[in-house]
Formats: C-alpha cells, structure tokens, sequence
C-alpha cells in the first residue's frame, strides 16, 4: 500500500505485509471481458471500454462569456464611446453580420457575430434607447470563447478504464455522444457463513445475532458498480460452505464470503476452499482484519473476509475494492491516495502490526487538520464506522504524541 505512503514490506510470522497482499492481489486480476453500449444516462459508475471522440468543435463557434455588447474594438475612440446598437443576439441564435460602427447586444453563450472582435460587459455600459454608452476601453479578443478552445472534433476526451463520473458523462453530451461502449458488470455472488446469524426482522433467539455484514457488503459492491448475488446465510457445516462456494463460482465473477475464514472448528470457509481450489493468502500484518482469504474455486477468483463488522469493512476497502475496480477494467486510481493532517492523540504503544484506526478529521479552531481516533479497537462496534469519515494509518512500530504528522485515508477515496 505505497499509496498510503507505507513502505515497509516485512512479513511477520507468516503473515503477508499489506503491501505484499495488495500485490498479490492486483497481480491476479483478470479484467471482464465483454462490453455493452449504454444510454448515457445509464452509464454512472461504469468503467468506459473505449476511448471516445469529440465529433465537434467545443464551442462549435466564437461565443460570448458574458452578457453585454458586442462591438469591434477599433471603434472605441476612449471612455465614454457612445454607439447605435443595431441588433439583439439572445443565446441559440445566430446574429446577423455587424454594422461597421455599432454594438449588438448579446448574452452569454451566443454567437459572437462577424464583425466584432470583442465583448464589452454590461456592468461597465450604460443604455441610452438605440444606443449604449461605452465607460471603458477593451481588448480586442475580451470575454469571447474561441471556437474549440476547449477541444477539436476528432480529439480524444476520455481514456478506455475510466470509470465514469458525473464530470465525464457531462463532457460526453457536449459532444453529442448520446451512447457509452462500457465493460459489463463484474458479478460478485456473495454469503454470509455462521449458524448465530438471522436476517433483520427476525426473531432473535439465544445467542443469536442480525446479520449486517450482508447489507455492508452489498452496499459496498453497489458503490463500485457490481451487481450482487446474494447467497444468503449459510450454515456452519463444511457441505454447505462447499455447496456455496461452488455454485458462486459457477454463476459469477468472484465469490465474496464474510465470516468463517479463521481456524475455530466451525471456521469452514478455509477447508472448503482448499478443496475446491486453492488458497494463495490468508493471514496480513493489519489490524483489524487480519484474517482475509483469497484463492480461486476452479478459475473464479475467491475472498474470504472477517465476520467482524468493522474488520469485514477496513479489509473490503483496503483490499478487495481495488482489486474489483481492476477487475471491472479501471485502470487507475484504484489505490487510495492519503492526506496528511496532525494527530490529535497520543499513540504511546507501538504494535507489530500496522494499525487502520477509524478515525475522524476535523478542522480546529485555527483551521488546521486534526485527526482524533475513536476510543475503541474492538472489532465488533459498527457503530465506530459511522462516528469516523476515515482510517488513520499509524505504522507498524510506531508511537505518536499529539501534534505529530499522520497519514489519513478519507472515506471519500474508500468507498467510491
């Protein structure tokens, strides 16, 4: 995870770096094949399979950049020029060409007509009936947009492997691009293991719990544009997790399990994989989530993460989001990029193993970045997740005192 600017690549007792899990990770995406076009208006969130075109000019002509009077600037002869305006140019048409020594009035975005070479703002003229006092001198070339000045017809706009924003399908309708070549959907089937769980709205019976890693991962999965197939809750027996981790592979692209990925004797998860396929990572040097499997069930790429709440979603987002982006075809940005802020917390006992602590950033009174980390570690308080907009990275072996430089991951780059 270089991006986080976390350069160690130790392995610890037999357990990946997070580097070297990340590495293994990406360096096994196969990306989808297959494409669709889609209406723009359906194509947020989808990874663009060819590069697109501007098949115009952007603008398609000379236009104004403001509201005011269009005029050739050699007929201002100082301040206080007085003209005849001899046309009126509303935006979506076109004016007629310009009567030597007049003004058209003209608003923003309409055609600058021939004749005039520059645009004089109405804030700074003054209309007397069929003419307009001119206060101040202008610059030939003056709050007019040049024809393609922002792109030519038949230039690239967008790159294949993006996947598209709000930004990119806008700039895709200023061309006229009406239709999007996009990858098809990475199909994730995904279950939750454990005999504890019940779906909400259930009775809860003794020992018993609701199952939300269901709704956190498919949740997560929708936020990067996958389409979910939902096993359910299957039961702690190494049958069932085989007969699930068998029919996913069979039905989607990835199989994605929550729980049972540890070594207690209901943990069937692991087992089931090894025999189905193979299992090539298991334990990394994080916490929380330093349980996370991953393999193949035949060809069908395989992780397994915590059952524990906040470990199930630190593990998601570090490692299996940017390997479902690569695997979707996006092909940058995957990786989180940090901001730097001053810890407001002390950090007074180093751990061996590289702490992503939910935490907050804040602006204090003098406008500076703090961040403040939340007063629990355990694992299991969902609740955490929804107090903190982020991860502070605190590395292995280190300690901090307030005021000292910290690395920290916002939401914002995690969950989109």
């Amino acid at each position: 995870m270089s991006d986080c600017g976390c350069s160690s690549r130790h392995t610890l007792g037999g357990l990946k770096s997070p580097e070297e899990a990340l590495e293994l990770l990406l360096s096994d995406v196969r990306p989808v094949g297959g494409t669709e076009r889609v209406p723009l208006a359906g194509a947020l969130g989808r990874v663009l399979a060819e590069p697109l075109a501007s098949r115009i000019d952007v603008p398609p002509w000379d236009n104004s950049a403001m509201d005011g009077y269009a005029l050739n600037s050699a007929d201002l002869t100082g301040a206080n020029t007085r003209l005849p305006v001899s046309q009126r140019i509303p935006a979506g048409f076109a004016g007629a060409p310009l009567e030597p020594g007049t003004a058209a009035r003209i608003f923003t975005g309409a055609p600058v007509p021939p004749g005039a070479d520059a645009v004089v703002i109405q804030e700074v003229c003054e209309r007397d009936g069929d003419e307009v006092l001119i206060k101040e001198p202008v610059a030939p070339g003056a709050n007019i947009r040049r024809a393609g000045e922002d792109t030519r017809k038949g230039r690239e706009i967008l790159g294949a492997g993006i996947r598209l924003g709000p930004q990119h399908l806008g700039l895709a309708a200023s061309v006229g691009i009406a239709e999007i070549p996009v990858y098809r959907r990475l199909k994730v089937a995904l279950f939750s293991s454990g005999d504890e769980l019940v779906m909400p709205g259930g009775e809860l019976g003794p020992g018993k719990i609701f199952n939300s890693n269901q709704f956190t991962l498919t949740g997560l999965l929708e936020m990067l544009g996958c389409e979910v197939m939902n096993l359910g809750i299957v039961e702690d027996s190494f049958e069932a997790t085989c007969d699930a981790l068998a029919r996913g592979a069979r039905e989607a692209d990835l199989v994605l399990a929550s729980g049972g990925v540890s070594v207690g004797e209901e943990d069937h998860v692991k087992p089931a994989v090894e025999k189905l396929g193979s299992l090539d990572l298991w334990k990394i040097a994080i916490r929380p989530g330093k349980p996370l499997a991953f393999g193949h069930i035949g060809e069908t790429p395989f992780i397994g993460a915590p059952g524990n709440p906040v470990s199930l979603f630190v593990t998601f987002c570090l490692f299996a989001r940017p390997f479902i982006l690569r695997s979707q075809g996006v092909t940058e940005g995957v990786l989180p990029v940090p901001v730097m802020a001053k810890a407001d917390f002390d950090w007074a006992r180093p751990d061996k193993r590289r702490e992503f602590a939910r935490a907050r950033l804040e602006l204090d009174a003098e406008g500076k970045a703090r961040v403040s980390v939340f007063p629990s570690r355990s694992s299991g308080m969902l609740s955490s997740l929804t107090w903190a907009n982020g991860l502070a990275v605190i590395r292995e072996g280190r300690t901090l005192a307030k005021g000292d430089p910290i690395e920290f991951l916002p939401f914002s780059e995690l969950l989109s």
